[in-house]
């Protein structure tokens, strides 16, 4: 027996050394695996933000693909993993402006290129160090091609599908409703907003011969509109177009009167004034109907000259009050409700409601995008492992609405595109070269607006394997499996199935898995002030990554939240250890034995004879069906049951007294090195470790030996 046995497991001792050992092999480049390794087996990473450290659900994803590439690659597969970092825009801003912040700096009063190099560099420091991390995990991706957003090959590839989706009629610029943080000064998508339910007052007012109830009074400066579903018998006696005259906030005003469906006669009182700028519907009953909308609050909050002389300027928190007071002095304040509760859309990261405002926006046309990933799901072209993201996937595109990609910060790709100061007409200029607008010949001006991150990343699997030109393009596209958290399956996965089909021709993965979140023992979220984060690199270094590993696996449905606790971690930790004393035992009593040929025919005769060995492929090949069928959680438990209850407690247990025999020895040594096989995909490090002890002929690195396909 080698000394090392002769004391616990230490994963802090050998899982630098094991990783250093695998990347130094060259293995983890499919261009560098032996002969064998012929078809290709492709992920493409989900890029981790590059701007702090890994987090539980990081660990999850990293888990779940190394366990499938490994497994691919003792396969025979060409197995390929490209590893990634996102430069995430608008997420990656608001982390840089917290540290601007703390040092009494605002970037609105820094020059956008100074802001620009800062936040870069402040990227590239958190990129280097989540790498670290990322191998710590023990990720076997191919670092030699690992790719970053902001990289010129990216952009181009990014930029050239701008002009594309241009050139094919897809593209436009216009006025429509977006989200808008006053705080962060930026447009959002539906992924950067969250929906939180409030208490607030709700008023109701004398609005003409109408009772119109808002939580909003401040928007109401701009109402001219009173809209009613035609249906309503209330309100048969009015006509769509009618104008009644009326005493409002700041004197009289001539309303008219709207009919349209889209009003629900059940809430309130059935009528309701309109704020087209500032909200959702509204902005869509003006448009049917061609009406005239014009701002009432500005982007930083405050109100415009609409309001009045009084009223003009004052940030709408504090005018509510004030509005509503007058109002009741007029006789108009018909009552107010308190502890109204409603959902109310929030900047994600700043918590501020979001103030809905009419900009001009790049927008993307999604439907004939959306049609065509519909038809390739439809036709198996890729398939969804769990069939209920596949039936949200569809709903969702089918009733997809146009996309605004337009961003305003600093931080992202640049949009290359002119803007006509007159006319406003927004041009496509991948080249720089365009100086006057082709439509009314005024000057131009550089769009100073970035992309969603999303419209780069809807691009990731073909821009990092270097569409259209580059071998590993032709080699390694379409990928095979897409893993990433189903939170994200309508702002990611949904628009790599769009962009890879708009660009290449063909869907950029055959699979689709979905995980779940990661929450606490109790089936909590994690989060920072509730105390119950687990941070994967403190508790890895606790515990061993495998322990980590194993946790995160065992009892883990694709598609499904799961919890864990320390002790869940712990557990597996005590499993690695039983490894570690199963291998002492088998390694004391084979002394005797020289190097093992694997393929002798004395160990095939054992193979076909003995009931354990026997049986032992009856679990490997079920095990493998779970594999290839993507059920991790099934598979990690049938070999953590094996190792502990099947090996140790009964097979050792009951070979002690005929150990003696070379026909015992052969048979345990070949159960220990088929286990250390199956286990090697779920618990990299402490399996290579042991590998590299065991007297075996011709003896590989695990990470490429064979996997033990049943006989």
């Amino acid at each position: 027996m080698t000394e090392k046995f002769e004391k616990p497991y230490n994963p802090q001792e050998t899982e630098k050394k094991i990783y250093s050992l695998w990347e130094e092999s060259g293995f983890f480049n499919p261009d560098n695996l032996p002969e064998r390794h012929k078809n290709p087996f492709t992920i493409i990473m989900p890029p981790p933000n590059a701007n702090g450290s890994l987090h539980a659900g990081h660990s999850l994803f990293i888990a779940l693909e190394d366990l499938m590439i490994r497994f691919k690659r003792m396969q025979g597969f060409k197995a390929l993993w490209v590893p990634g970092a996102d430069h995430a825009g608008f997420e990656t801003q608001v982390v840089y402006e917290k540290k601007l912040e703390k040092e009494g700096r605002s970037r609105f009063k820094m020059d956008p290129k100074e802001l620009y190099d800062e936040i870069m560099q402040f990227t590239l420091d958190n990129k280097s160090f989540m790498e670290g991390q990322i191998r710590s995990l023990g990720a076997s991706c191919d670092w030699s091609r690992e790719r970053f957003t902001l990289e010129p090959k990216i952009i181009k590839t990014v930029h050239e599908t701008f002009r594309q989706l241009s050139s094919d009629g897809l593209l436009y610029r216009g006025e429509r409703l977006v989200n808008w943080c006053s705080k962060h000064q930026t447009s959002l998508s539906e992924l950067e907003t969250d929906s939180e339910e409030k208490e607030d007052k709700f008023y109701t007012f004398q609005y003409g011969p109408f009772q119109i109830g808002t939580t909003r009074p401040e928007t109401k400066f701009g109402d001219k509109y009173v809209v009613m579903h035609p249906n309503d018998e209330r309100y048969k006696e009015y006509k769509h177009g009618q104008k009644i005259d009326l005493e409002w906030i700041n004197g009289p005003i001539t309303a008219i009167i709207i009919k349209d469906e889209a009003i629900d006669m059940e809430f309130g009182t059935g009528a309701m004034t309109i704020t087209p700028w500032h909200d959702a519907t509204d902005f869509e009953i003006a448009k049917r109907h061609n009406l005239d909308y014009e701002p009432v609050i500005d982007f930083y909050g405050k109100l415009l000259p609409i309001a009045g002389p009084e009223f003009e300027g004052k940030n709408i928190t504090v005018a509510r009050e004030e509005i509503v007071k007058k109002l009741d002095e007029k006789g108009l304040l018909i009552k107010v409700e308190e502890n109204f509760k409603h959902n109310v859309k929030v900047c994600y990261k700043c918590n501020r409601p979001i103030e809905p405002q009419v900009k001009s926006q790049w927008f993307i046309n999604m439907k004939p995008l959306a049609q065509k990933a519909l038809e390739a799901v439809e036709r198996g072209e890729v398939k969804f492992v769990t069939e209920r993201h596949e039936r949200i996937f569809k709903h969702w595109m089918e009733n997809i609405h146009d996309w605004n990609i337009s961003r305003q910060i600093i931080w992202g790709i640049p949009i290359p595109a002119k803007i006509c100061d007159e006319c406003g007409e927004g041009i496509v200029d991948l080249d720089d070269t365009i100086t006057k607008c082709s439509k009314c010949g005024g000057k131009v001006k550089q769009d100073t607006d970035t992309f969603d991150t999303w419209f780069s990343s809807g691009q990731w699997p073909f821009a990092t394997l270097n569409f259209p030109e580059e071998k590993d393009f032709q080699e390694f596209y379409p990928t095979d499996v897409m893993e990433t958290g189903h939170d994200i399956i309508f702002f990611w996965v949904a628009r790599m199935i769009m962009f890879g089909i708009y660009r290449t021709g063909k869907v950029p993965f055959k699979t689709v898995y979905l995980h779940g979140m990661v929450r606490d023992g109790r089936g909590k979220k994690m989060s920072k002030s509730k105390g119950n984060v687990i941070n994967p690199i403190t508790i890895s270094d606790q515990y061993g990554t495998d322990a980590l590993r194993m946790a995160l696996l065992v009892g883990n449905a694709p598609g499904t939240d799961m919890n864990l606790s320390e002790d869940k971690i712990r557990a597996y930790k005590k499993f690695a250890n039983k490894l570690w004393n199963i291998t002492r035992f088998v390694l004391d009593n084979t002394k005797d034995l020289e190097e093992v040929d694997l393929d002798s025919e004395k160990i095939k005769s054992l193979r076909n004879s003995k009931p354990e060995l026997l049986n032992l492929e009856k679990i490997i090949s079920e095990i493998t069906e779970d594999m290839e069928n993507h059920r991790f959680h099934l598979a990690s438990e049938k070999i953590y049951h094996y190792a502990w209850h099947e090996l140790a407690d009964k097979i050792i247990e009951s070979i002690k007294e005929t150990i003696e025999s070379t026909e015992t020895q052969l048979m345990i040594f070949d159960i220990l090195q088929k286990t250390l096989k199956v286990l090697h995909p779920f618990m990299p490090f402490i399996t290579e470790e042991i590998w590299s002890s065991l007297p075996i002929q011709n003896k590989k690195l695990l990470l490429i030996e064979r996997w033990p396909q049943s006989l």
